[in-house]
């Protein structure tokens, strides 16, 4: 008990002091493991957390960041947004409906809410703001449409999950990813659409429309991205680790062949950025994964499960209050983090009522999605209103809408499952 004590009590001592969240992780499970166990055990936490790593398919994690940087500085994101252009036409609201067509298309590359943030906003808000959107605005749509990049595949949260849940196949998250995606995706432009209206968001819109068809033409290259990993995946042609590597040098071949964008300077920055934000991730997940095993080992989990369990017995209860403590842990911890944190504990509750574990998968996405935009923390946010150059708190009356048309997604998810089961059991997958 005094060492399940130390594990939780040190963590969040340490959170509330500002430490960083993988010092935090690492930290707090060295001193449980130390106080709680033998010093046999503390002699093999090198060992614990090169385990946490030393799994083959995480190397898809680095690989998908690499993806997304090169199509983001490929010029992807400018030809997709003339596609999106034309297909919306000039209206009020018309920019804004863009902003989220491109970050859905954008996210089937990437496979995150940030670097999806990074590429779109960067392109859309000096339009947005040439139309007579304001900078705040702009930010709020642009993070919360990125956000669909963790429930679009390829998803790094849904890799993530799929390794820590044993038995979960990869391809039927990815596929039970798409529908809720698309919904999430509807659910941010609806309100994006009628906050355009009552304001006068873009009412200059009177420019031409781009040409369909030359619009359509050079953006193929961009298109054809999600639709070789998804065929790839689906045909049995390589796997999900596999499906990354292709994605990557088909990103290279667009940047420096096709659009002649990039140069070998460009290939070195990407590959330098993507290495960082990728130490990053793996950092946690190494660190976290002490913290993992020691409260694995030391029953901590199971006994904050049982806790959780004595409150109710029934199933949408429980389901509603850890939908809840999600929701409030995306708005403070990062997508990564929370699924390393809250899945060791989870896992018995979902076997507890015998939750589809695919299903549960993507409403834990869907809650970390909407935690990618929701102040105070919100990493999309902070992307995207470095690039509009304004203050986070500016946001707050703008992105509550997203916010709570996100939410209403979740519940749809959650009272017809079949809306993320549907494809998966067409496709074949186990789920």
């Amino acid at each position: 008990m005094t060492a399940n004590l130390i594990l939780l009590g040190v963590f969040i001592i340490l959170l509330i002091a500002g430490t960083p969240i993988s010092v935090a992780l690492g930290l707090s499970g060295v001193m449980a493991i130390y106080f709680g166990l033998d010093m046999a055990a503390v002699a093999n936490i090198s060992t614990i957390a090169y385990s946490s790593i030393a799994k083959y398919p995480l190397i898809a994690i680095p690989l998908f960041i690499l993806t997304g940087m090169i199509f983001e500085r490929s010029g992807v994101a400018e030809r997709l947004v003339q596609l999106a252009k034309a297909i919306v036409g000039p209206k009020r609201g018309g920019l804004a409906l863009v902003a989220v067509l491109v970050s859905l298309v954008m996210g089937g590359m990437s496979g995150s809410g940030p670097a999806d943030a990074a590429a779109v906003a960067t392109v859309m808000i000096p339009s947005m703001m040439r139309e007579g959107y304001p900078r705040a605005f702009s930010a709020s749509i642009i993070a919360a449409s990125a956000s669909t990049a963790i429930l679009i595949p390829p998803s790094i949260a849904l890799i993530i999950y799929s390794i820590m849940v044993p038995g979960v196949d990869l391809r039927a998250l990815f596929a039970a990813g798409l529908f809720p995606g698309l919904l999430a995706g509807l659910a941010i432009a609806a309100p994006a659409l009628w906050l355009s209206w009552r304001h006068g968001f873009g009412v200059s819109e009177g420019g031409e429309r781009p040409p369909l068809g030359k619009s359509f033409v050079q953006a193929l290259p961009g298109l054809f991205a999600p639709v070789i990993i998804l065929g790839g995946l689906r045909s049995g042609l390589f796997t999900p680790t596999e499906a990354a590597v292709v994605a990557v040098f088909y990103g290279l071949i667009v940047g420096l062949f096709l659009h002649r964008s990039m140069s070998l300077r460009d290939i070195y920055r990407v590959l330098a950025d993507s290495a960082q934000v990728s130490a990053v991730v793996m950092i946690i997940i190494s660190l976290a994964g002490i913290f993992a095993w020691a409260g694995s080992t030391l029953g901590a989990f199971d006994a904050a499960a049982r806790g959780i369990l004595e409150i109710s017995d029934t199933s949408g209860i429980v389901l509603a209050m850890v939908m809840a403590i999600l929701l409030l842990a995306g708005m403070v911890l990062d997508g990564v983090s929370i699924y390393l944190i809250s899945l060791p504990l989870l896992m018995p509750i979902m076997a507890s009522f015998g939750w589809n574990q695919v299903w549960f998968g993507v409403l834990m996405a869907m809650n970390v999605a909407v935690g990618q935009f929701t102040p105070p923390v919100a990493v999309n946010l902070m992307v995207t209103v470095k690039i509009a150059d304004v203050q986070i708190e500016d946001t707050i009356r703008w992105v509550i809408w997203p916010v709570a048309a996100m939410i209403l997604a979740i519940v749809l998810v959650i009272v017809f499952p079949q809306i993320a089961l549907w494809l998966p059991q067409a496709l074949g997958y186990h789920i």
